[in-house]
Formats: C-alpha cells, sequence, structure tokens
C-alpha cells in the first residue's frame, strides 16, 4: 500500500466489524519520495508491479535491498505472448535523474511486441465497474539502435491518449510515466509505434494500483486538538481504555467523553471529564481546544484558581465545574458571561468561591476561622466513632478467628472425601508433587479430567497456605490463570480440585532431558500468556494481587500449549488499592527471589517482575535459574550478562533450538528480560508495560516466519535486514 500522511503521526485503528476479534501480526513503515505517485486522496492499494522480459526462473521477486523503496517487482508468466529481451550493460541511473530508482534488474529486460505487430496491448479483466486505476510505466532503452533508426511510440489508456507528445527514449537511460490520472471501471491501455518509428515498442516494467481502500481512510483530527488532548491526557494522567489513537477517527469509536464535530478535519466540540479523579490544577492545554461548547470537569478534586483562560475559549456555551475544591474568585469575564446568556455556568458545592469579585482578606479570616472550629468539633466525633469502631472490631475477630480454624466455606462444588477417592481412582495416578502434598489425576462423572491438590498432614505449607490458595481462586478468574473446580474439607482431609494441564510445568519442558524442544514462537508465545496472567493479578485485580512464588514450575501448559500461572497459596493482596506493599514473611524460591525485598521484607509488584524476568531468561537460555555443577551453584543472571556483554546472541540462546530464531526478536526478548532484573525495583517496568513489549517481540518473530514461508516458496526473495542495536546497547 502506498498512503502519504498529512502529518507526523499515522493512526492505524483495527475495527470488529461482526466476523471475530481482527488482529495483525506486523505493520511495516518504509521512507518514500511523496512525489512519486502524486494523487489528490486516498491511498493505492494491491499494487501489481510487472517484472517483464525476465523468464519464470529468473528474479521471480526483486525488492530490497535491489530497490531503495522496497517495492516488490514479480515476472510475470501470463504475458507470454509478448517478446523478452535483455541487455547486460549496465544502466546510467545517476545521470537520468530518475527519481523512481527502479531497481538494475528490473531495467535490463524489456518486452516488445510479436514479429509483424506495432503494439503492445494490455487489459485486466479482474476488475469490477467500482474499482479506480493508477497507472505507472518504466521505460529504458536496452538496444543499441542503428544509425539513422529510431524507436518512437505513443501510450493510449482505456482508448484515450494522455500523454502529449510521442515517447523517444535515449540509450541505457530510464524513463519512468505516472499519469496523473484515475481510471475508473474497466481498465486497459496499449503502446503503439508511430507511422515514423523503425523498431516497434518496448516496455521494461508496470505498475497497476487500485485507487481505494480495504478499510476506512479518514480525515485526522486537528493536529492543535490531538496535542492539547494528549497533553491532558497526560498531565491529569487520565486513563482509559479507549483514549489511544485518533481522538475523533472513526467517529463511531471516537474517545469516551468527547464529541466530534463533523467537519472534513474534524474538531472535538464537548468534553466531559466529570468523576474522573482529576487532580491538581485545571490543565492549561484546554486553552487550545478553541473549539469546545461544552466542558464538564465537575466532581473531581481539582484545586486552584479558576482560569482566565477559560473564559476565553471563543465558542464555549457550557461550563461546569460542580464539585470541587477551587478556591479564590470567579474570573469577571465568567461571571458576566454567565448573566448575560452566554454561557451556563455551574459552580455548586463549592463554597470556598467569591462569586462577586475578588475575596477580602476579612472573608478568608472568616472562613479560616469557620473552618477550625468545624474541623475540631468533627474530629471529636469522629475520634469517638473510631474508639468505638476499633472495639467493635476486635470483638468480631476474636469470635471469627474462633470459627474459621476449623471450616471454610466456598462458592464451588463441595465434594466429600468419598468422592475424591472415586474421583482419583484411589488416589491412582499422581501427576505431581510440592510443599502442600501430591497433585492427583482425576475424573469427574462428565468425563472432565481434572488435577486433585491433596493436603498432607505433614505438609510444610499448611492448611493457611492451602486455604489462601482456595479462597484466591475463587475470586480471581483469568484464562491465563489456573482455574477451581472444586474442593474438599472434611475433617483432616482437606483439597482443591481444579483444571487440568495436560502438558505439565514449564519447567519440565526446559528440562535438558525432555526431547520434545520448545521452538523459539511456542517460548514466546508462553511468555506473553503468563504475562497476561500476572499482569491481570497486579492490574486487573482491586486490591492487587502479588504472586510472590513465580517461577516455570509454577506456569502449567495445557494441552494447546496454552500458559496458566498457578500455585497461589503464598500470593497475598494489598490491603487497599492505594497500597504500594505488602510487609510479610520471606517466602519464595531460591533464585527467583527480589533482592531488594529480600533485604527489607516489603513485596511490592516490582518483586513479581524480578521473579517474572528470570523465567523469561530461563525461556531464552534453556537454563534453569540457579545452575550447579558438582558442588558449586551459579545464579542465571551472573552467567548471562558477560554472555549477552559479547553480542554474541547465538551463545545466548538456547543450543537446542540450532539457531532457528529471528535474531531482532531474540535480542528484543533479552532486553525485555533485562529490564525486569534491575537490583532495584524502581527501575523495573509494570508488567502491562512488559505485556506490550512481549507481545511486539512475538509479532515480529511471526512476521519472519511468514516472510521465510514466502522465500521458500519464490525461491528467491530478497529481504530486508534491520540491524539491531541491541547489543551494542548493552556493551
Amino acid at each position: 500500500m502506498i498512503y502519504v500522511p498529512t502529518s507526523d503521526i499515522i493512526y492505524f485503528c483495527l475495527i470488529n466489524t461482526g466476523s471475530g476479534i481482527p488482529f495483525i501480526s506486523a505493520l511495516e513503515l518504509r521512507p518514500w519520495n511523496k512525489s512519486l505517485y502524486p494523487i489528490d486522496e486516498g491511498a493505492l492499494y494491491n499494487g501489481r508491479r510487472y517484472n517483464l522480459g525476465t523468464s519464470s526462473d529468473d528474479n521471480f521477486l526483486v525488492r530490497y535491498k535491489s530497490d531503495v523503496y522496497d517495492r516488490m517487482w514479480y515476472s510475470n508468466r501470463t504475458l507470454s505472448n509478448w517478446i523478452p529481451t535483455n541487455n547486460s550493460l549496465a544502466i546510467d541511473m545517476q545521470g537520468s535523474n530518475d527519481s523512481y530508482k527502479l531497481p538494475l534488474e528490473v531495467l535490463r529486460n524489456a518486452v516488445q511486441p510479436p514479429s509483424g505487430y506495432h503494439a503492445l496491448r494490455f487489459e485486466d479483466n479482474t476488475s469490477d465497474d467500482v474499482f479506480k486505476h493508477y497507472i505507472c510505466f518504466h521505460f529504458a532503452e536496452i538496444e543499441k539502435l542503428p544509425q539513422g533508426k529510431k524507436r518512437e511510440f505513443i501510450i493510449d489508456v482505456n482508448g484515450g491518449n494522455y500523454i502529449s507528445e510521442p515517447i523517444m527514449l535515449d540509450h541505457l537511460k530510464p524513463l519512468s510515466i505516472c499519469l496523473n490520472q484515475i481510471f475508473k471501471g474497466h481498465f486497459s491501455f496499449s503502446i503503439n509505434a508511430t507511422a515514423g518509428s523503425d523498431l516497434p515498442p518496448i516496455l521494461n516494467a508496470f505498475e497497476l494500483y487500485y485507487v481505494t481502500s480495504p478499510f476506512y481512510l479518514l480525515n485526522a483530527t486537528d493536529s492543535r486538538d490531538v496535542t492539547a488532548i494528549v497533553d491532558i491526557k497526560q498531565t491529569s494522567r487520565i486513563s482509559r481504555d479507549d483514549w489511544q489513537g485518533d481522538p475523533c477517527s472513526p467517529n463511531k469509536y471516537s474517545w469516551s467523553g468527547l464529541t466530534c464535530s463533523s467537519d472534513d478535519t474534524p474538531r472535538i466540540i464537548s468534553l466531559n471529564l466529570s468523576s474522573s479523579q482529576l487532580t491538581g490544577e485545571i490543565p492549561i492545554s484546554l486553552s487550545n481546544l478553541t473549539a469546545l461548547l461544552y466542558l464538564d470537569l465537575s466532581y473531581n478534586k481539582l484545586t486552584g484558581n479558576i482560569p482566565q483562560f477559560l473564559a476565553q475559549l471563543p465558542n464555549l456555551k457550557t461550563l461546569n465545574l460542580s464539585g470541587n475544591k477551587l478556591d479564590d474568585s470567579v474570573p469577571e469575564a465568567l461571571i458576566q458571561k454567565s448573566r448575560d446568556g452566554s454561557m451556563i455556568l455551574s459552580l455548586e458545592k463549592m463554597s470556598d468561591l467569591c462569586l462577586s469579585g475578588p475575596c477580602t482578606k476579612k472573608e478568608k479570616k472568616q472562613k479560616k476561622e469557620l473552618l477550625v472550629v468545624t474541623i475540631v468539633a468533627t474530629s471529636a466525633v469522629v475520634l469517638v466513632l473510631l474508639l468505638l469502631f476499633c472495639a467493635l472490631t476486635i470483638y468480631r475477630r476474636k469470635r471469627q478467628d474462633m470459627t474459621t480454624k476449623s471450616n471454610f466455606k466456598l462458592k464451588s462444588p463441595q465434594y466429600n472425601y468419598s468422592e475424591v477417592v472415586r474421583i482419583t481412582n484411589n488416589f491412582k495416578t499422581i501427576i505431581g508433587e510440592g510443599g502442600f502434598g501430591k497433585v492427583y489425576l482425576g475424573i469427574l462423572n462428565d468425563e472432565t479430567q481434572v488435577a486433585v491438590k491433596l493436603l498432607s498432614p505433614s505438609s510444610k505449607q499448611g492448611y493457611k497456605e492451602f486455604r489462601a490458595e482456595a479462597q484466591l481462586l475463587m475470586i480471581v478468574h483469568h484464562r491465563n490463570l489456573v482455574s477451581l473446580i472444586g474442593y474438599c474439607d472434611e475433617g483432616e482431609n482437606k483439597a482443591l480440585m481444579y483444571e487440568y494441564m495436560a502438558n505439565g510445568n514449564l519447567h519440565q519442558h526446559l528440562s535438558v532431558t525432555n526431547i520434545n524442544v520448545l521452538n523459539w514462537n511456542q517460548r514466546l508465545q508462553i511468555a506473553v500468556d503468563a504475562a497476561h496472567g500476572l499482569e491481570y493479578l497486579h492490574n486487573g485485580c482491586k486490591p492487587p494481587i502479588i504472586h510472590r512464588d513465580l517461577k516455570t514450575s509454577n506456569i502449567l501448559l495445557n494441552e494447546n500449549m496454552q500458559a496458566k500461572i498457578a500455585d497461589f497459596g503464598l500470593s497475598r493482596a494489598f490491603a487497599t488499592e492505594n497500597d504500594s506493599h505488602v510487609s510479610t514473611g520471606l517466602a519464595g524460591t531460591l533464585g527467583y527471589l527480589d533482592p531488594e525485598s529480600q533485604a527489607s521484607g516489603k513485596l511490592n509488584k516490582k518483586s513479581d517482575v524480578y521473579s517474572f524476568g528470570i523465567v523469561l531468561f530461563e525461556l531464552i537460555t534453556g537454563r534453569r535459574a540457579i545452575m550447579r555443577k558438582h558442588e558449586e551453584s551459579t545464579h542465571i543472571l551472573d552467567w548471562v550478562y558477560p554472555v549477552i556483554e559479547s553480542g554474541d546472541i547465538g551463545s545466548i540462546v538456547d543450543s537446542r533450538l540450532h539457531g532457528e530464531f529471528y535474531t531482532n526478536s531474540a535480542w528484543k526478548a533479552v532486553e525485555i528480560a533485562m529490564s525486569c532484573t534491575p537490583s532495584a525495583a524502581i527501575q523495573r517496568p509494570d508488567m502491562s508495560q512488559v505485556l506490550v513489549e512481549l507481545k511486539e517481540c512475538l509479532a515480529l518473530e511471526m512476521a519472519h516466519g511468514s516472510s521465510q514461508t514466502i522465500a521458500t516458496e519464490a525461491n528467491e526473495i530478497y529481504s530486508m535486514e534491520l540491524q539491531s542495536d541491541i547489543a551494542a546497547l548493552v556493551r
């Protein structure tokens, strides 16, 4: 596709049209000379570039690096009635000043009509009447014409001549002609020798495009409005899922809270940020939304003065600032607009405002004195209520502790111990073992396979962790977290039943004894799956949950090799959504523990990020978190960082892959793992960012795999090698 953007930003939007969830594997952009294919509007797509005069065995596909613009030129077998001709002499690319810069492999070949004919004719029988066409012709005289002889021809398209004079070519100098014309419906052309020509016409290559688009090419929102709303989003820390891409286009999918005009260049005319938890002063970037008719900032926590620029917005008709903590006076210009009816101004529940000019010192002092009295009285009442509440809470907790120890109730189906014995066929098949006890294979009445985790009386983990896992699995549901099926709580017999994961755990698959080696694509997909699950625990649960024991043996794989995080016995939730850490005893597995948390005893989400980074390094290298040789132990970070500094990606990635991975994808995975494992937690990214980066990494690998398939089928392909700078970065 050829599309020249009208601004420095391109928004690419995938829309679900009812045929399934849309997805894209990769999006590649190329530098371009926008004067080459001039069209007034829209884009050129589904271009067919014909490299003429070659056999089917020669240059089947020519692209970058031969073509500096990475255009793909295909040999064409269907135009078999045209006679090929070629020349190995050098084409004068420098002297021609030809900005199209066709590859030499294309210009050295040409076609001419069969003997006795004086025209080259082409007809596109595949297009409907609704299509629009755009055509470019490329010529180079590759024959040395005899003295006194000339080759002269004209071009007709759809029966019309769009070139004022006949064409004559200079020897070995390319000439490109793109008709600045759109041709609708049926398309054909002919290249005819003139009456005075001694030789038939030739044609080296041509390009035929459709002028339309498989998706909506919509006008972008006014750049001033985009800059303003993006700045408001960043400075006010607005987090809304749909606040991405172009704010107004497509209109049906404009950002929530925005209404846009229907002009050729959309403008933001309404902005509703009511109850959006905004803090600080009113953003000054609002002054640049000059098309605003309606602005609602009500019921936030905005402070400071009401800015004068709100009265200077030329089109603003409604302004709602109710329910904020704004102080001082209302600008006189706003009051005047409210009085004369040119603006509807709402300032409810804002007692600190003076509505009739600037507040005097006396007024402010009276307000402060009243505020002090109110605070003292309120504080006394609150203190009494707080003491009563604490006493009641302690009493209830004591009663709760007496009853909780004996039993706990869950909403999942409850099974008695005899049913557990039957489901596991008297505990016949052991499929795992941990600190809690053994895990058995079970089969329910409907033939569903389950994993039954039985708490051992001698368990190191104990009833507390066992109960914690059960309660957490009841409230947390995600496709990348194991699901609780049922439970048993009968005296000393306690068991959890969760979905059976047919392919075991990741630790088993990475073991050197496993003959079925995970390929690079599978490893990246497992990393993305695990990142999804962990990101949900951190940012999808309110309050957030820390896993505390993420490792390869706690990442399970189902029959489709989909990864799911398991073993939540050590997991902890924050007390509130705004807490930054959990103070708890040291727990987890050696090799995966966050160094900073080990020292402080305070766990936060970044502790899990560190553990995930170790898992990612295990996926990349195929090595364990703690490598033991004889009596010595080496942490994976101590091994991998010196190898990274050498810049040899082949020495980093698991040797069992035999180099079958895309280098850029592998370096990006290494970069992500490195970003997760600094000693200082503040230097690690959030799991949301890790997930985004891993998706890009997987997309790189998938896109490379697709291009490799094309190369195999076409026998020869010129691929663009993008040089990775990650190795240089880590050096």
